[in-house]
C-alpha cells in the first residue's frame, strides 16, 4: 500500500472515530443505554469502522512504499 492511500486512511479513521464518541453522547444514545445498556449501532460501528481504518492506515505509513 502506498504513502497516500495509508495517510488517507488514518484521517479517515480519525474522522469516524471522532464522530463515533460525537455519536455516542447524542440524545438517541443515551435513551438506547437507559432501556437496554448499550450505545446505538451507528456509534459502534463508527467507532470500529475509524479504529480498523487508523490501525491499517498506520500500519501502511510504518511499512512505507516498496
Amino acid at each position: 500500500m502506498n504513502k497516500p492511500i495509508s495517510l488517507v486512511l488514518v484521517v479517515v479513521g480519525i474522522v469516524l472515530l471522532v464522530l463515533g464518541v460525537i455519536e455516542a453522547d447524542s440524545m438517541s444514545s443515551s435513551f438506547s443505554r437507559l432501556f437496554t445498556g448499550e450505545p446505538t449501532d451507528k456509534s459502534i460501528w463508527l467507532l470500529l469502522g475509524g479504529g480498523l481504518a487508523t490501525i491499517v492506515g498506520l500500519g501502511g505509513v510504518a511499512r512505507g512504499s516498496k
